[in-house]
């Protein structure tokens, strides 16, 4: 009995601690971000006077509205465009036998294990080649590179495992592979749709390195550069109380679609993983 209690103590006080080192920063940057003048730079684990003035900053100054419109516009066409295009991948890769198609999909992983830095000179090049560079275009195309790999997999893991009697059955009645695509094996892939989908929504809205690269002008830049250029009212200040109240508004909506949809992730990367 004592034994009981203790081994379920420690682990109520593991899970406490956990959920503490990952739910801490967060809640210390809200604080921050309501936080004005010297209070900034006061540690207190405890509001002791709220205002906000930094979210009123950050909203009415700048082209952060048009920026964060910018990061939404951008991550949903990632999302759309790499979820079509792996969907026909994985039904190709997983559903039709051919010669070669576990080496091509070893290929397509293979193109997501080089780091960004690898592959920015050459695809900075290109871009500018075709005359897409400080465009929305830009980030799609540079996006896809490290979204679609993964959707590909994903969803290839998951087809591989849909029963094969609903596939003839579907091919009997006279269906195409479009109309077996998305009418009979769609509907069936929600949980890894779901999945996937969110997951290249999330890299693609807090993506770096190619927004950066990419754009020039303020009003093309998506959120996270917009935020590491924020500025004070000299090149000396850095306003810590605008960042954080912009780091804010960023991440509430991702942290809200992954409060609705975490049954679906879960599902869905279990099926990915454990059924290829």
């Amino acid at each position: 009995m004592a034994a009981t209690l203790a081994k379920r103590t420690a682990f109520y006080l593991l899970v406490a601690t956990i959920i503490l080192i990952a739910v801490f920063p967060f809640y210390y940057a809200i604080l921050t971000s309501l936080k004005s003048g010297t209070a900034l730079f006061r540690v207190d684990y405890w509001p002791s006077e709220l205002s906000p003035a930094n979210y009123t900053s950050v909203v009415s100054s700048g082209s952060f509205l048009r920026n964060l419109g910018n990061s939404l516009l951008v991550a949903t066409l990632v999302v759309a465009i790499s979820l079509l295009f792996a969907v026909t991948a994985a039904y190709a890769l997983g559903r039709v036998r051919f010669r070669g198609r576990s080496l091509l999909l070893l290929t397509i992983l293979s193109v997501s294990m080089f780091p960004q830095i690898a592959v920015l000179a050459g695809l900075f090049e290109l871009i500018r080649g075709i005359g897409i560079f400080n465009t929305p275009l830009a980030l799609i195309f540079s996006y896809m590179i490290f979204t679609l790999p993964f959707t590909v997999w994903v969803l290839t893991t998951f087809m591989r495992d849909l029963p094969v009697e609903i596939e003839e059955a579907a091919i009997v009645d006279g269906a195409s592979p479009w109309v077996i695509i998305t009418r009979v094996f769609m509907p069936l892939m929600w949980p890894a749709l779901v999945t996937t989908g969110l997951l290249a929504f999330i890299a693609a809205w807090n993506e770096f390195l190619f927004a950066l690269t990419f754009t020039s002008s303020d009003v093309q830049r998506t959120v996270p550069v917009a935020i590491a250029l924020l500025s004070g009212s000299s090149n000396f200040e850095i306003p810590w109380g605008n960042i954080m109240a912009a780091s804010v508004i960023v991440t509430v909506p991702l942290v809200v679609l992954v409060l609705i949809f975490q049954r679906r992730i879960i599902s869905g990367l279990t099926a990915g993983g454990v059924k290829g």
